[in-house]
């Protein structure tokens, strides 16, 4: 059976499969088809999880073994298996093929996965899957489909952008779905629900244009003490909003706090965390800095900056994202 990304949400409203095999190379919706899935299954009491990630070592008998194993609690599972390349191999193909004529009671199977080329298309794994699960495929978003896209992901979050403001979010984003996601969240964090103006957009991508809020990010994570200050200024000068900043800071300590403290390598839990593979090295740099410890007053230095740009606290909101920055690259 096949589901569209868009159609996902009626699908679940009917029923849950025991298998989801999501593809494609739109990361975004990828991921967030999946976050769907496991939405609806943890509303439906599937409380435990299990994430296998396969790689050149990684045994297929463990995805057996997942499905026959019974929980502890008698719980309802969700297994997730990330298969990036999306060539399981003969021994995964096998596998594949027995977990979905045989698939587990008690648990829901989510496969992720890159692109998949045609041959595999043509595989028995495939076709066995296709059969006996949903299969989503994510195709890339066009250029005349991305502002229908745009002012969907508006109107979801209760925002209501004139046609031109719409236009001009997709002539920024140039079909990168990810970056348009948090240009939406960012004008969200702005703006708040209501009406959008095109002057509202414009001021708000002129500002991300000229003084990355993401280039101080990287440049703290990096250890640029005097980079990371000289972008917290412009920012500052350019009058951009300060929870922009604290927002885009805080996102990358909570998952840093995530990672420090997992039980397994840093590698696996960002993996785990979906980090970027393009940021991982970045992500290393900034670990091997500071302890778990550390991450975590850096996490509370955070809510203590949430407080004083709401005014709940005292203090000057700039200097506190400075005193931060700076901590976090030294």
């Amino acid at each position: 059976m096949k589901v569209r990304p868009d159609q996902l949400e009626n699908h679940l409203k009917k029923e849950l499969a025991d298998i989801y095999f999501i593809s494609g190379d739109e990361p975004l919706q990828v991921i967030e088809s999946a976050d769907r899935i496991r939405a609806e299954a943890r509303k439906r009491d599937y409380t435990e999880r299990e994430v296998l990630d396969v790689d050149a070592q990684f045994d297929w008998n463990t995805l057996l073994d997942a499905g026959n194993s019974l929980s502890l609690f008698a719980e309802k599972r969700i297994i997730e298996l990330r298969l990036p390349t999306g060539k399981p191999g003969k021994a995964g193909s096998q596998v594949l093929q027995e977990y979905a004529q045989r698939p587990a009671d008690d648990a829901v199977l989510i496969i992720s996965s890159g692109k998949l080329d045609g041959s595999a298309k043509n595989t028995k794994w495939f076709k066995t899957l296709e059969q006996q699960g949903v299969m989503i495929q994510c195709w890339p978003v066009n250029a005349e489909q991305l502002p229908t896209w745009i002012n969907q992901r508006l109107q979801a979050k209760g925002i209501a952008a004139d046609k031109d403001a719409v236009q001009l979010l997709a002539d920024r984003v140039e079909g990168n779905l990810l970056a348009a996601a948090q240009e939406i969240d960012k004008l969200f964090l702005l703006h708040g629900a209501g009406k959008l103006s095109f002057e509202q957009v414009t001021a708000a991508v002129s500002d991300s244009s000229r003084y990355s809020i993401y280039d101080l990010v990287d440049s703290a994570l990096m250890g640029d003490v005097v980079r990371t200050s000289k972008i917290i200024g412009g920012l500052k000068s350019e009058g951009v909003e300060p929870i922009l900043l604290l927002w885009a800071l805080s996102r990358e300590v909570r998952t840093l706090v995530q990672i420090s403290e997992a039980t397994i390598s840093a590698d696996a839990a960002m993996s785990k965390l979906r980090v970027w593979e393009n940021r991982k090295a970045i992500f290393r740099r900034a670990l091997s800095r500071h302890s778990a410890v550390r991450w975590k007053l850096f996490l509370k230095r955070c809510a203590k900056i949430d407080r004083v740009t709401k005014g709940v606290e005292q203090g000057r909101p700039w200097d506190e994202l400075l005193m931060l920055s700076a901590q976090i690259a030294q």
